[in-house]
């Protein structure tokens, strides 16, 4: 008798047996795509660092929606890129400003269709760069957490289904639940930047959103990567104070994060997909170094087997377009 009784490669030896007893299966309802968001009109500006993802006024950003809708796309994160930046970041809490904007043109067109999120953060409205405005050289945590607030407030009048402070000020998710709640806004939702590391891969990023620091760095407001348990004290934190959603920020480095954060807590677990990632795919696939379908779903999978259940991701729209899962 054969005594090889157990080979698992039976369960590999076709596409057919491989999608049966997958362990992980990623699906487009669980994607969002971030859009970028320029003050004017009838512009449209494709960023070199992030093949394929541009930078748009409302009217052409409203154009895209619609397109990508028509592909299934209808879970979206804005980005705004202001015509000002000054020390009190006043572009952020501005009722007419690019953001609500925006948000005001794709909820008259588009309703209920499309899930619009937006982020929350001071940072590409302050002189400074910084997260959150500034005294005595120094990031002012308590001054900050009201604009923050008042800037998801603006968000959720215009209509905004979800608000997502990236900030990472002490405090600012039970702020921001308060003041929402106070104006009527107990619908809208929090997706929480819970564990947000100093990161490297955020580079493309910054120059999309005009956000990179004057001077200094992030690190002391945002986390360590050399740090994972203390990920778990954020999470606490933010559902404690009335976060509905929380993200690990970036993903690929970060997956033993993602799985923690998953451990921590019974809330969904986003992760985002950052623009160094992104780009670092793009770069590969254009060099001929790998396929680019296969390194995104793989990418996208390993996200998910970490436990993410959602995912920020710069891909989604070639994913869609291209039929990749």
């Amino acid at each position: 008798m054969n005594e090889l009784r157990l080979r698992p490669r039976r369960l590999r030896q076709s596409r057919i047996v491989r999608d049966l007893v997958a362990e992980t299966r990623l699906h487009p309802d669980g994607l969002i795509q971030p859009y970028f968001v320029l003050p004017g009109a009838g512009i449209r500006e494709e960023l070199s660092g992030m093949p394929g993802i541009l930078r748009e006024s409302p009217d052409r950003l409203v154009e895209s929606v619609e397109a990508d809708l028509s592909l299934g796309l209808n879970r979206i994160m804005l980005f705004g890129v202001p015509e000002a930046k000054n020390a009190k970041a006043s572009g952020a809490v501005d009722p007419q400003g690019t953001v609500p904007k925006a948000i005001r043109l794709i909820k008259d067109a588009f309703g209920k269709d499309v899930f619009v999120a937006c982020d929350v953060c001071l940072c590409a409205y302050t002189d400074s760069g910084h997260c959150g405005v500034m005294n005595d050289g120094r990031v002012a945590n308590d001054e900050s957490l009201p604009i923050l607030a008042e800037m998801a407030r603006v968000s959720a009048a215009a209509g905004a289904d979800c608000v997502a402070p990236s900030d990472m000020m002490d405090g600012r998710v039970g702020v921001i639940r308060d003041t929402l709640d106070a104006h009527g806004f107990t619908d809208t939702i929090i997706l929480a930047y819970t564990a947000k590391y100093a990161s490297a891969y955020y580079g493309p990023f910054r120059e999309a959103a005009e956000s990179a620091p004057g001077e200094g760095d992030r690190r002391p407001d945002q986390m360590d990567f050399r740090n994972r348990l203390e990920a778990r004290r954020e999470v606490d934190l933010d559902e404690m104070e009335g976060a509905d959603i929380v993200m690990v920020k970036p993903a690929l480095a970060y997956l033993d994060v993602i799985s923690e954060v998953r451990a921590a807590t019974e809330l969904p677990v986003a992760a985002y997909n950052v623009s160094g990632e992104y780009a670092s795919a793009k770069l590969l696939a254009r060099e001929g170094l790998a396929p680019e379908r296969d390194l995104v779903v793989e990418n996208l999978t390993a996200i998910t087997r970490a436990g993410a259940s959602i995912i920020l991701t710069y891909h989604l729209r070639d994913i869609l377009r291209h039929r990749w899962l």
